[in-house]
């Protein structure tokens, strides 16, 4: 399929403090959008200026949720390369999402090249400052104007792209974790191994406790015995107990992350003991209470690692690692942004050069 360019023609000024960043809301000048109709599949591929979409009232998107997205980044090494971290996953997670949420799958090559092609024209975009990245949004929606439930006909594939700050801008600091024990995020068989909307809506009320508690981040339990570990919000989860990497086992209703899956290997070639298993918050309690809980730290792809300091579980409150980051979070973090930002050698095959 050729993709029609067409350019910009009121460029906006680049920031020019990449210290003040943040995330998430700025936004490049041109983003990559790709139609599906029932009969013609996936069609008219382009690159456009940013700017705003028309959208239906009826919009099935808004009224059903039938949506899915991505999230990865674009990275600009020391010699001013452009690198992408195993984006194929990225896409091949994608269409397991489609399957789930009933939408037509992507050409994974396809919309890879078609992302290469977007971050050539942006480049410029993406940030010089060490631990800056170019974020980036692939999604696909729902766009029939009816109202009733079923799947649509008609969607839209859209790619955005936004510079943002290093996650760790005082450094890489333990967070505070509270344990939810009211409100369940996913059941197996449900949609938490997709990456859909839903999902995150559904995570909120227990985030907005959390922060009444002066907690940082959710960590849910599974849906049916509220005992099993499932995953934090917006990261998978680890601990090290008595030198065991172990991680809840992917059973449906546990997001597999991408930078989960790397972490695991990275381990296993270290020679680490690693299991992904069922783990219940009071093993993780009982281990901490006999001095095994060495590091607890989650994985995702804004934070790389992010270690976790305090976990909070009910009227029991555990300090891990006397809040500071432990040996393997060190190591895996500094691995994997080092074979991202191109400063150690990609010795697993996951770079993706632009």
């Amino acid at each position: 399929m050729e993709i029609k360019v067409q350019k910009t023609t009121a460029p906006k000024e680049k920031p020019a403090d990449e210290t003040k960043l943040g995330f998430g809301h700025i936004f490049t000048d041109h983003m990559f959008v790709m139609n599906y109709d029932t009969g013609e599949g996936w069609h008219n591929a382009r690159i456009v200026p940013y700017g705003e979409i028309s959208l239906s009232p009826a919009a099935m998107c808004l009224h059903y949720g039938q949506e899915i997205f991505e999230g990865l980044k674009a990275y600009r090494t020391a010699d001013g390369s452009i690198q992408l971290f195993r984006p194929d996953e990225n896409f091949k997670r994608m269409n397991v999402s489609a399957e789930r949420m009933v939408i037509p799958k992507i050409d994974e090559e396809f919309v890879l090249s078609a992302l290469k092609q977007l971050i050539e024209l942006e480049k410029d975009w993406i940030p010089h400052t060490d631990g800056a990245s170019l974020y980036i949004r692939p999604f696909i929606f729902a766009t029939d104007p009816y109202v009733g439930v079923r799947p649509a006909d008609h969607y839209l594939f859209m790619i955005i792209l936004s510079p943002s700050g290093a996650y760790y801008s005082t450094g890489l600091n333990p967070v505070k974790i509270y344990v939810e024990e009211k409100y369940v995020r996913a059941v197996r068989g449900g949609t938490g191994f997709a990456k859909t909307a839903a999902n995150y809506a559904i995570s909120l009320k227990g985030q907005d406790e959390a922060h009444n508690q002066d907690y940082e981040q959710v960590l849910w339990l599974d849906g049916v015995e509220q005992k099993y570990i499932e995953e934090v919000g917006s990261m998978n989860i680890f601990f090290v107990i008595d030198g065991e990497v172990i991680t809840p086992k992917l059973t449906g209703s546990v997001l597999p992350g991408i930078t989960r899956k790397s972490s695991i290997e990275l381990c296993q070639k270290w020679g680490m003991k690693v299991s992904e298993r069922r783990i219940t918050i009071q093993e993780v309690a009982e281990a901490y209470d006999s001095g095994k809980l060495d590091e607890v730290f989650g994985t995702g792809t804004a934070a790389v690692i992010s270690p976790v300091g305090h976990l909070k579980w009910g009227d029991k409150i555990m300090t891990i690692n006397d809040n500071k980051i432990g040996p393997i979070s060190q190591k895996l973090y500094d691995t994997m942004t080092g074979i991202q930002y191109g400063k150690i050698p990609d010795d697993m095959g996951w770079i993706v050069k632009i």
